[in-house]
């Protein structure tokens, strides 16, 4: 057996490559004689997972210098100290022999899959000056920058501002965007959901039990099985969630949003709205109600297959159960390109119920600025927000072309834009690409587009842990080390009190590898961007977040998710009374026990817009919640929907050695009907062909899905050569998806009608 100490293992790890395909990675050797000794901490670290945007509260620790025991912060109760299949998964990145752990640079065609190893300094030094060259030649503008959400993102786009480019871009336009933008354009904020107290809920295909999000997925399995709440899931598939539900209709794709509507119309029609909330809250209630009465439940069966008899009796139980009842907004659930009318009129529902700031309903996270005024006191320590203040670029954004998307390039932009302006050149061309744990070619609509666009460009840079679809077609790929491996600055998590949380060091890092806000600042400074970081490190960081409070910074660490005060929701009488008891200085309440008088809304208004002059603005036609019809398939096409699965993160996670092992491909869902149709069998391989592409998978025949329609869970099929496990499996959604981006929300359109063949 060959013996391999951690010096010999790290020696190898970062040995500099000539010409070859993956240099920069783990060396096969060490998949073939096991692991070396892990270095790390084997007392529990409290940290933040990141298999998923989740990020769920963690206690790490290294068992017997040979694995990683992950499992759930006790301290963050709403999570139970559990984590999902994924956390639990996530020790197994650390010695994957097809992690990068050293900087990479393309010597091969793009794609080809032909990498040099490089060091940091030459990474940094080449990079820094073809992106100078590029702001010289066209203007900085015409770089852009992208990232998922979270942690990452801040780093590089306040590289990217600094070095003049408004072009910032986080996924927000491929997951969780409709809801996101909705809730500003009627709310002015965004929304969270207390479904643990609820007593009625509506679900619009948000699975938490396969998309899980653990505090979310607790809090609804608390709510059924602890208060016995009723749920009833509208879904064109009999998804986990479906399974649980007490009824399930499946629904047609694209008419949920008809569906949303009737229950509206239901609500008012039969008076059972809440009058005196609407009166005191809602602005355009007699606009939308004018709209909506068209709306019956008859004219929604038409178009969803749900009975109307059912549609009429649920807005009943809803009023019935009313205000401690919820109709879920959802995450990335649409099936239909009216995604921004969808996540509208399900607040339209919620706002019906006069369910805001109520147990079982809708309500703002309290942080500690605002907490601490109703307080009183200071309950809760606020964290500074240190650094250079960077002045705003000059250029306009290339998603700001279409002003119909003002809401959403304030947000985290349409991602999906860059790809328009590449082929379009409009509002002005693109020449430089950076990126940071992201996959447009998996995430992104029509992959070939994406594939077309990445050739195009004079550069792009990749940071990743692997060679992702999308980093196989960088110049350079930056490898950032696992969340095992870094430190980051504290984060704000609060709900109905103020939280905060820290993700920290567990082991060594591994190779070469950085985390992405020393990647970032690095290449900063040799961008000639210093005056921009006045922190060394995340330390210095992190004590400037906590105004250089020791203690406070060592409590946070201590206990890796601390909260202050007791939850409060501003119109839920006994929590105010008991706030009030707690804080001798708190605010006063109303006279009917509540902080009615002080729930504000950011909006143009100053309450609940029902009808918006914002949106009617920026999209004519649009300002008022209403039905629009779409095509979504031809009459010979079947309808081809996607998913999340409990043991996957989208494009993200496929190439995870555990979650590979646990799924490694993406069966077809096919009705049985359907499947005798074309003489199909479970098993069989088949041939799904849309108007831009073509994949082959394998049957999964079902009832559990309607026969006009056929289903497969996203993120597998990659077509990068070098990814062998999972992602390199099954059936690659984006190819068949056509480019298109639903209105004012900038939605990646994931519907689209497709032709079942056996192949």
């Amino acid at each position: 057996m060959i013996k391999l100490d951690r010096r010999a293992f790290l020696k190898g790890a970062g040995a500099t490559g000539a010409s070859c395909a993956l240099t920069g990675v783990i060396p096969g050797s060490i998949a073939a004689v096991g692991a070396p000794a892990l270095s790390g901490s084997a007392e529990a670290v409290p940290s933040i997972c990141e298999m998923c945007s989740t990020r769920c509260p963690i206690s790490v620790r290294v068992v017997d210098g040979k694995t990683v025991f992950i499992q759930g912060n006790a301290e963050a109760k709403a999570f139970g100290g559990k984590v999902c299949a994924r956390g639990g998964a996530g020790h197994s990145l650390l010695y994957d022999p097809q992690r990068i752990v050293k900087p990479m640079k393309r010597v091969g065609e793009r794609g080809e899959g032909k990498w040099q190893t490089i060091s940091w300094e030459q990474a940094y030094s080449e990079i820094a000056t073809k992106l100078n060259e590029l702001k010289s030649k066209y203007g900085p503008e015409t770089v852009v920058f992208s990232s998922k959400s979270g942690s990452e993102h801040t780093h590089i786009f306040n590289m990217a501002n600094a070095f003049g480019s408004p072009n910032t871009f986080t996924h927000l336009s491929t997951c969780p965007g409709g809801y996101e933008v909705a809730a500003h354009a009627i709310y002015g904020t965004k929304l969270k959901r207390d479904l643990s107290n609820s007593k009625f809920i509506i679900n619009f295909g948000h699975n938490l039990y396969e998309g899980i999000n653990m505090s979310e997925t607790r809090a609804l399995m608390t709510a059924q099985m602890d208060k016995h709440a009723k749920l009833v899931v509208f879904d064109p598939r009999f998804s986990v969630v479906a399974s649980k539900a007490d009824e399930w209709y499946p629904v047609r794709p694209g008419s949920d949003v008809a569906v949303a509507l009737a229950i509206s119309q239901v609500l008012i029609a039969d008076n059972l709205y809440d009058k005196a909330f609407v009166e005191r809250y809602v602005d355009g209630f007699e606009q939308f109600a004018a709209q909506v009465a068209g709306y019956t439940p008859e004219w929604a069966q038409q178009l969803s297959d749900v009975p109307a008899k059912d549609i009429r009796r649920i807005a009943h139980e809803l009023a019935k159960a009313a205000p401690h009842a919820v109709v879920d907004f959802g995450h990335r659930s649409t099936f239909t390109p009216e995604e921004f009318e969808l996540r509208r009129a399900i607040y339209a529902a919620n706002v019906l119920i006069g369910n805001f700031e109520r147990k079982g309903g809708l309500y703002t996270g309290k942080k500690a600025s605002s907490y601490n005024k109703f307080a009183g006191a200071e309950v809760a320590p606020s964290l500074a927000n240190p650094g250079v203040k960077i002045p705003k670029p000059e250029a306009k954004r290339i998603d700001q072309l279409d002003e119909q998307y003002a809401l959403t390039w304030k947000m985290g932009g349409v991602y999906q834009s860059i790809i328009d302006t590449v082929e379009t050149g409009k509002p002005y061309p693109i020449h430089g690409w950076v990126m940071t744990r992201t996959n447009p070619m998996q995430t992104v609509t029509d992959r070939s587009k994406v594939e077309r666009v990445l050739k195009q460009m004079e550069l792009v840079v990749c940071c990743d842990l692997y060679v992702s679809e999308t980093a196989a077609f960088a110049d350079y790929i930056l490898p950032e080390c696992t969340y095992l491996e870094r430190d980051e600055e504290i984060a704000d998590k609060s709900g109905k009190n103020p939280g905060y949380y820290v993700r920290q060091q567990v082991v060594d890092v591994i190779g070469e590898a950085k985390p992405a806000w020393q990647i970032f600042r690095e290449l900063g400074i040799k961008l000639g961007l210093q005056a921009y970081y006045p922190w060394d490190n995340i330390q210095t960081l992190q004590l400037a977040q906590v105004n250089k409070d020791d203690a406070l910074l060592k409590l946070i660490k201590t206990k890796g998710y601390v909260s202050y005060g007791k939850p409060l929701m501003l119109r839920e009488p006994q929590m105010v009374a008991d706030f009030v008891a707690a804080y001798p200085g708190a605010r006063v309440a109303d006279e009917d026990g509540t902080y009615g008088s002080a729930v504000k809304f950011k909006t143009p208004s100053g309450k609940i817009e029902l009808y918006s002059a914002e949106v009617e603005a920026m999209a004519p036609g649009r300002g008022l919640i209403a039905y629009h019809d779409v095509k979504l398939k031809q009459p010979d096409e079947l309808y081809f929907i996607q998913g999340k699965v409990a043991v996957h993160t989208n494009g993200a996670t496929h190439n995870v050695p555990m979650l590979a092992n646990l799924m490694s491909d993406n069966a077809v869902w096919i009705h049985p009907q359907t499947a005798a149709k074309y003489g199909i069998n479970s098993g069989d391989s088949i041939r799904l062909t849309s108007s831009v592409g073509s994949e082959i998978g394998h049957a999964l025949v079902t009832k559990g899905i309607r026969p006009d329609t056929v289903f497969a869970y996203m993120g597998f099929g990659s077509k990068n050569k070098e990814l062998t496990r999972a992602s390199g499996k099954g059936l690659h959604c984006g190819n068949l998806l056509p480019h298109a981006t639903a209105p004012v929300c900038g939605m990646c359109v994931h519907t689209t009608g497709v032709k079942l063949e056996k192949a």
